[in-house]
C-alpha cells in the first residue's frame, strides 16, 4: 500500500529489480512483434523431423511396387491426394466411360447396318460416332431426349445399355464418396489448433518443468482432447548400435489423467522433469549445446464431424527457453473471461530459475525462496488487490466522513431544540403569587 508503482511490473524483489519481460518474435502472426521486450533471434541449424506446421520432413525413396501399391488402396489414395489431381480423376473418370461405350454403341451400329441404312435396327437416329457419343452421355446420365433411342429387335444394345447403367452408378458412388470423405477429412481443422513457438523451462510447485502452450481458435470444442510428447534423440546402444532417431516418451500426466485437456482457453502442458524425466541430468549449458527435437501432438474428435484429428507441432533444442514463463492469456470480467491471442506467445524471464540440472537441484535440495521469486500472476493479483483496498479505504473515507457531517448536524439539531424547549419551560412557567401580607 505504501510503494509507488511507477510500471506494472517495475517493483520486484531487491535481488531481481530491473527485470523485463522478454516478449518473442512470432512468425504465425499471434503476440506483439518486437514491442518493449526482448527477442530470441536463435538461428535454427538442426533438421528437422516434424516441422512446425505438424508436416513430416520424411520422403521415401527406393520404394518397389509403390504403384501397385497405391492403387491396390485406390480409395485411399484419392482421398490422400491433392484437389487438382482429384478433380482431373473425377472428369477423366466420366469421360472415358462415356467415351467408351460411345464406341462401344457405334461398333454395334456399325455391325447391324445401321450407319448406312435409313432404317436402324439397333439404335435409332445413331448413324455416326458423334450421335453413338451422344446417346451414350444420355444413358449414362439419364437426360432421356428422346431423339435417340434403343430398339427391342438388338439384345446386344439392350444388354449394353443396363451394363453402362450399372457402371455409371458405380462410378458416381465412387466419385462422390471419394470427394465427400475429402471434404470431411479433418485434416483443416488444424489450422485452428496451435502450440506456442517455444517452450520454457522454470519452476513450478518448487519443481524444474518443461512447459509449452496449446490453443484452439475455435470456438467449437476438441471432445476428448489428449496431448502426448516424444523425444527424438539419436544415440549409440551399449552394443555399438547407431539409432539416428530414438523416440522416447516424456510423461505429460499420461497416469494420472493430466494429459487429458478441455481445450477451452489455452493450455499450458507441463512436463516435470523427474527422475524417468530424459532431461534430468540436463542443465541450461548442456542444453545451449544439445541436438534433440521433441515431438508434440494434441489428438481429439471434432465436435461437428465426430472423426478424429492430430495435430503435431516440435520443438528443437533452441526453440527451449530457460527460466522463462509464459505470459497470462486468460483474464476475467464482470460476468465472463476474455483471452488475449495476442499474448499467446509472449513470455517473461524469471532469473531465480536455477541454472543447474534437476538432478544436482535435488541432491542439493535447493529450495526457491518466495521473497526473492518473481511472479507474473502474483504481481497482477497484487495490483489488483491493491486497487481494491484503495477504492474500499477511499469508500471507507467517504462514509466516515458522510456519518461525521450527519452527526455534527444532528447534534446541533438536538441542541436547538434543547434550547427551545427550556425556554419555552421558562415563559410557560407560571409566577408565583404573592400574598398581600407580604406586599
Amino acid at each position: 500500500m505504501g510503494s509507488v508503482r511507477a510500471h506494472r511490473y517495475s517493483i520486484v524483489s531487491s535481488e531481481e529489480d530491473g527485470m523485463k519481460l522478454a516478449t518473442i518474435g512470432k512468425p504465425n502472426g499471434y503476440g506483439n512483434g518486437n514491442a518493449g521486450g526482448k527477442v530470441h533471434t536463435r538461428h535454427q541449424t538442426q533438421s528437422r523431423f516434424v516441422n512446425k506446421n505438424g508436416h513430416c520432413n520424411v520422403q521415401f525413396i527406393n520404394m518397389s511396387e509403390k504403384g501397385q501399391r497405391y492403387l491396390a488402396d485406390i480409395f485411399t489414395t484419392c482421398v490422400d491426394i491433392r484437389w487438382r489431381w482429384m478433380l482431373v480423376i473425377f472428369c477423366l473418370s466420366f469421360l472415358l466411360s462415356w467415351l467408351l461405350f460411345g464406341f462401344v454403341f457405334w461398333l454395334v451400329a456399325l455391325s447391324y447396318g445401321d450407319l448406312d441404312n435409313e432404317e436402324q435396327i439397333c439404335v435409332s437416329n445413331v448413324d455416326s460416332f458423334t450421335a453413338a457419343f451422344l446417346f451414350s452421355v444420355e444413358t449414362q446420365t439419364t437426360i432421356g431426349y428422346g431423339y435417340r433411342y434403343i430398339t427391342e429387335d438388338c439384345p446386344i444394345a439392350v444388354f449394353m445399355v443396363v451394363f453402362q447403367s450399372i457402371v455409371g452408378c458405380i462410378i458416381d458412388a465412387f466419385i462422390i464418396g471419394a470427394v465427400m470423405a475429402k471434404m470431411a477429412k479433418p485434416k483443416k481443422r488444424n489450422e485452428t489448433l496451435v502450440f506456442s513457438h517455444y517452450a520454457t523451462i522454470a519452476m513450478r510447485d518448487t519443481k524444474l518443468c518443461l512447459m509449452w502452450r496449446v490453443g484452439n481458435l475455435r470456438k467449437s470444442h476438441l471432445v476428448e482432447a489428449h496431448v502426448r510428447a516424444q523425444l527424438l534423440k539419436s544415440r549409440t546402444t551399449a552394443e555399438g548400435e547407431y539409432i539416428p532417431l530414438d523416440q522416447m516418451d516424456i510423461d505429460v500426466g499420461f497416469d494420472t489423467g493430466i494429459d487429458r485437456i478441455f481445450l477451452v482457453s489455452p493450455i499450458t502442458i507441463i512436463h516435470e522433469i523427474d527422475e524417468e524425466s530424459p532431461f534430468y541430468d540436463m542443465s541450461k549449458q548442456e542444453l545451449e549445446s544439445s541436438e534433440f527435437e521433441i515431438v508434440v501432438i494434441l489428438e481429439g474428435m471434432v465436435e461437428a464431424t465426430a472423426m478424429t484429428t492430430q495435430c503435431r507441432s516440435s520443438y528443437i533444442a533452441s526453440e527451449i527457453l530457460w527460466g522463462h514463463r509464459f505470459e497470462p492469456v486468460l483474464s476475467e470480467e464482470k460476468n465472463y473471461y476474455t483471452v488475449d491471442y495476442s499474448k499467446f506467445e509472449n513470455t517473461y524471464e524469471v532469473p531465480s530459475t536455477p541454472q543447474c540440472s534437476a538432478r544436482e537441484l535435488a541432491e542439493k535440495k535447493y529450495i526457491l525462496s518466495a521473497s526473492n521469486s518473481f511472479c507474473y500472476e502474483n504481481e497482477i493479483a497484487l495490483m489488483d488487490k491493491e486497487d481494491m483496498d484503495d477504492e474500499e479505504e477511499h469508500e471507507e473515507v467517504k462514509n466516515d466522513l458522510f456519518a461525521e457531517k450527519v452527526v455534527l448536524e444532528g447534534t446541533n439539531t438536538d441542541t436547538a431544540s434543547e434550547s427551545a424547549s427550556s425556554q419555552e419551560t421558562v415563559l410557560l412557567e407560571p409566577r408565583p403569587l404573592r400574598r398581600e401580607s407580604e406586599i
